[in-house]
């Protein structure tokens, strides 16, 4: 297929990361330029929005996104609204409706890059559901960095209440950095639970776990668990993300650092789901014990997270 027509495709079918991405390579411009153009236009809109952008791994949505974007069909020469159309109506936002009924959970594809994989590993762990059985009333997580810039240690207290009757576990879901070895993550019970069945999955870096309890919950009954996450893949990170399903009461993240390998530029995240615009972002400084941490109150479904880089 040629250049053009996969355009004229792409800007028909979608989605809007495939269109863009046709789009610039039609037009032969490298994403600095596409930056430096929109900057020429009173537009500021970093390389790594763009590349997420055409990665479909962020969604323009927040207004000055979605001005970047129509300026977009000028710079590359396609038909006024053609990546607009693309994007649809805006998602909603804020709090869920109800007077204290049980909001549904919101699917994984949210959090995560829809994959067949990730499909897979839920339906063999019957896992889908996972997110309407518990509430996470509070969840304190701790993130070892070490030396060689990779997650030496990784741990995490829960409190969950269940919103179903006979609710006897709890799913979780890892996904790796790039170059994770997957059969080498290990996840480990420290108080009051137990480890089930464990699915991997390589080429995607995707690992799920059942959390077993000791009896099954009636609803409206809690259980604290407590456990811990090794990948000792050694891999270089450059942040922390976690994903919530549903609200959660509270979520507390700490990250320290090796005192030799301090990092530069952390600040804090948050995005509505995996392919949105990132808001909430806040510079944080490193204390006298090389950690910064981060709290959220009456989290709403969605990502948080910390993300750094190295000097």
């Amino acid at each position: 297929m040629s250049v053009d027509r996969e355009l004229r495709v792409a800007l028909r079918e979608g989605p809007f990361h495939v269109a863009l991405r046709a789009a610039v390579e039609a037009r032969g411009l490298t994403l600095d330029r596409l930056r430096h153009r929109l900057e020429e236009r009173g537009l500021r809109v970093g390389m790594t929005s763009l590349s997420y952008w055409q990665q479909g791994l962020r969604r323009p949505e927040r207004p000055e996104s979605l001005r970047a974007v129509r300026a977009l069909e000028e710079i590359l020469i396609l038909p006024p609204r053609s990546l607009m159309g693309l994007l649809g109506p805006p998602r909603p936002r804020g709090r869920g409706q109800g007077n204290g009924a049980s909001p549904g959970a919101m699917p994984y594809s949210s959090l995560l890059e829809p994959s067949r994989a990730l499909s897979a590993l839920l339906h063999d762990l019957d896992g889908v559901a996972d997110g309407k059985r518990l509430q996470i009333t509070g969840m304190y997580e701790t993130l070892q960095i070490g030396s060689d810039r990779s997650v030496v240690r990784r741990e995490t207290l829960q409190v969950v209440r269940a919103q179903e009757d006979a609710t006897d576990r709890h799913v979780i879901v890892y996904r790796g950095d790039l170059g994770c070895d997957v059969e080498r993550v290990r996840i480990r019970a420290l108080e009051d639970c137990r480890v089930g069945r464990v699915r991997r999955d390589g080429p995607t870096a995707l690992v799920a776990a059942e959390l077993l309890f000791d009896r099954a919950l009636r609803v409206g009954e809690t259980q604290v668990i407590r456990y811990e996450l090794a990948d000792p893949s050694g891999v270089e990170t450059t942040e922390y993300e976690r994903g919530f399903r549903s609200p959660v009461g509270q979520y507390t993240l700490r990250v320290s650092f090796a005192p030799s390998a301090p990092p530069i530029n952390i600040r804090r995240f948050a995005h509505h789901e995996h392919s949105a615009d990132e808001h909430d972002q806040v510079a944080l400084t490193l204390n006298a014990h090389h950690a910064v941490h981060l709290v959220a109150d009456s989290l709403q479904p969605g990502l948080i997270g910390i993300r750094w880089d190295w000097p």
